[in-house]
């Protein structure tokens, strides 16, 4: 007798569901999508005790007859396709038919189902696999779902389930990607009785997304669209200032299915590049249409992931799309805390006008009274006070006890603000104090005055040459200031040695002068790497390195993609090389560590192809800005300081340092007198 026996129905259906029920999160999927296939609108979850005890789903779908009731418990029954060629053209979430009665295998279910709510309806009881009583049910037209004792006859099964916490988290993550997917539905998702999310299905993604992440978040998100003649992508990225410790924001949505696809997450974190910090991921929701003929989503049990044609194309246009999209939306940087809600004020400060600018030593002195500037501008703020004194004034409204002021009083307050006092009147007034770290008191151990557009170098400063130069030569930088998307700020100061603290009409600014300047130098390097002539000086005494006998190997292949960078270096017998000559802009100081670190890179780079020598350059560059940049408590002149402030301006991406961190944190006039209670 042979050894091979066909398995009975019930031990295949619950072989089945250790693929397709691997915790209670799946059962959510596959009944959830069984109702968005059944042309649902408002669809209901309630689970309890994390989805062991029970789980429904509530739709109002097509429904089924009697008939249908039974037969979507038998394995491989199913109502989406027909035919082999009907797997080229999926566009239903569910076509296996293995979801019901792997499901009901491990649990104990009830179906009630109806296809009008004149008519009555079906009940169905299965339990472990096992069909039970089936009767009439009077039921509105659509399918309820109840699981209840999840995995009870496969304890083993219940040993290995995590926290009621972790099988939560997992529900609502998937939960959140089908409202993300179909923002036209209405999601509503309760555990143990409590909301955890609700959409309206108004069909807008950007509701759902605060629904999910909160208001405050949706506010940072920057809308992207494009399309190429096979595919076509729309949905929200997030600004800079929002970041997640995971990749688990990032939701690719094809075809109104959601997918993990690796490539496509690569292409949008190659987008984000040099924005983000090192570890932090942004919060993107990309739909992704196309015809399905191009996408295979039979290549996962789960259906979790897709193979795409033309994939290379795909990921291409959508990486330079959010380039673009982050170009156009990105800016500075504002504390989330102090954002200001929607035109609403408790209250009212009216402006002041008691001005008097005086000096230190003589108190009741006023200064520059002649000064036509400064009259024309104290009459205007005058005619400015009288038109604020006679706005008319609109009842305030009364909510939970609270006045909250009409928006249109907000609005003429608004128009009325006081304007600043000019900046050329206040340089013209105040000479002010130069503050001194404790080690440049000394003026004999003081560094010596830098020219802002030209490098430190005096043998009296030895100590910040090179690696403290302020900026490299103004060539390397867009001259055209009138496009900078950074306004014009004048230094006021500057905190710990490390942040400058600037100020224009818009508010106060505060700058990271390390973070700024490695932007500058970023984009110089790119610059001078760039160039098919790169001139090198030649090195007093030149630089040996010796590595192993496999990296040496490696190294000799690849010479000419050091060369390329500018470097004379050759094969100095064994595993030693020679370098005798780099570009004359490595920072000084640190011309040894470059290029010990460029040797690394190469090793560690694949062959000489244009895309690797392209990677490398941006790590040169991002190594070498850094090292060239201001260090933290390095105390600058306000010449200095202008200068850097300037040089920014030029930049083509002031925002961001190399890493991804913020340069510049601005704080409106409003945001100021908001944190000091001047408006409620």
């Amino acid at each position: 007798m042979g050894t091979i026996q066909v398995l009975d129905e019930q031990l295949a259906n619950m072989i089945a569901a250790g693929e397709v029920v691997e915790r209670p999160a799946s059962v959510v999927k596959e009944l959830v999508e069984n109702a968005i296939d059944a042309s649902a609108t408002t669809i209901e979850i309630h689970v309890e005790e994390g989805g062991l005890e029970m789980i429904r789903i509530v739709d109002n779908g097509k429904g089924m007859d009697r008939e249908d009731c039974q037969l979507a418990f038998e394995r491989h029954a199913t109502s989406k396709i027909s035919n082999a060629r009907d797997l080229f053209r999926i566009r239903t979430l569910g076509f296996r038919g293995e979801a019901l009665p792997s499901i009901a295998a491990v649990s104990r279910m009830e179906l009630t189902s109806s296809t009008s709510s004149s008519e009555i309806g079906t009940h169905l009881m299965i339990e472990g696999g096992q069909l039970g009583t089936l009767s009439d049910k009077a039921a509105v037209k659509g399918t309820e779902v109840c699981v209840r004792s999840l995995f009870f006859n496969t304890p083993a099964r219940l040993k290995y389930m995590k926290s009621i916490a972790t099988e939560v988290g997992h529900i609502s993550d998937y939960v959140n990607r089908l409202a993300l997917t179909h923002p036209s539905l209405s999601f509503l998702l309760t555990h143990n009785g409590k909301t955890l999310l609700q959409t309206s299905g108004d069909g807008k993604l950007l509701h759902v997304m605060a629904a999910i992440y909160g208001v405050q978040v949706a506010k940072l998100l920057l809308p992207i669209a494009g399309e190429t003649l096979d595919y076509k992508w729309s949905g929200f990225l997030s600004k800079t200032e929002v970041t997640r410790a995971n990749r688990s924001y990032l939701s690719t949505l094809v075809n109104g299915r959601y997918v993990r696809s690796y490539s496509i997450n690569n292409a949008i974190m190659r987008g984000y590049h040099t924005l983000l910090p090192i570890g932090r991921y942004p919060i993107v929701a990309l739909q992704i249409e196309m015809d399905p003929s191009l996408v295979d989503v039979n290549v996962h049990p789960a259906k979790l992931e897709a193979r795409f044609s033309k994939e290379d194309e795909l990921c291409s246009a959508i990486e330079q799309s959010v380039k673009e999209t982050l170009r156009q939306g990105l800016g500075i940087v504002r504390p989330m805390a102090t954002q200001p809600k929607a035109k609403v004020v408790t209250q009212v400060v009216q402006p002041q006008f008691d001005l008097q600018i005086t000096k230190p030593d003589t108190p009741q002195t006023p200064l520059l009274a002649a000064s036509p500037r400064l009259q024309e501008w104290m009459a205007k703020q005058e005619t400015i006070s009288k038109q604020v004194d006679v706005v008319p004034h609109i009842a305030p409204s009364m909510e939970n006890g609270t006045v909250k002021e009409s928006a249109a009083n907000y609005e003429m307050l608004e128009s009325a603000k006081v304007e600043a006092i000019p900046h050329e009147i206040v340089q013209a007034t105040f000479q002010p104090y130069e503050t001194k770290a404790p080690e440049q008191l000394d003026i004999a151990q003081a560094p010596s005055p830098v020219h802002p557009l030209h490098e430190i170098n005096s043998e009296d400063n030895s100590a910040t040459a090179g690696t403290d130069q302020l900026l490299p030569h103004p060539e390397a930088t867009n001259e055209n200031e009138t496009d900078s998307p950074v306004p014009v700020m004048y230094p006021v100061g500057q905190v710990h040695g490390t942040y400058i603290v600037a100020q224009n009409d818009e508010g106060m600014y505060l700058i990271d002068q390390h973070a700024a300047q490695e932007r500058i130098f970023y984009e110089y390097f790119m610059n001078k790497l760039a160039e098919e002539d790169i001139s090198s000086q030649i090195m007093l005494f030149p630089h040996t390195v010796e590595y192993t006998a496999a990296e040496a190997s490696k190294l000799e292949k690849r010479l000419s993609l050091l060369q390329s960078f500018g470097l004379e270096i050759e094969a100095f017998g064994g595993r030693t090389f020679i370098v005798r000559a780099h570009p004359h802009w490595f920072p000084e100081g640190a011309e040894l560590e470059v290029i010990e670190e460029l040797i690394q890179f190469v090793l560690e780079t694949g062959e000489n192809t244009q895309a690797n020598v392209v990677l490398m350059r941006e790590k040169a560059a991002i190594m070498m800005s850094c090292k060239a940049s201001i260090k933290a408590n390095r105390f600058l002149t306000n010449a200095e300081m202008e200068s850097l402030l300037n040089q920014l301006r030029k930049t083509s991406s002031p925002y961001t340092c190399p890493h991804g961190r913020p340069i510049v944190i601005h704080f409106t006039g409003y945001d100021l007198e908001k944190m000091f209670k001047r408006v409620m």
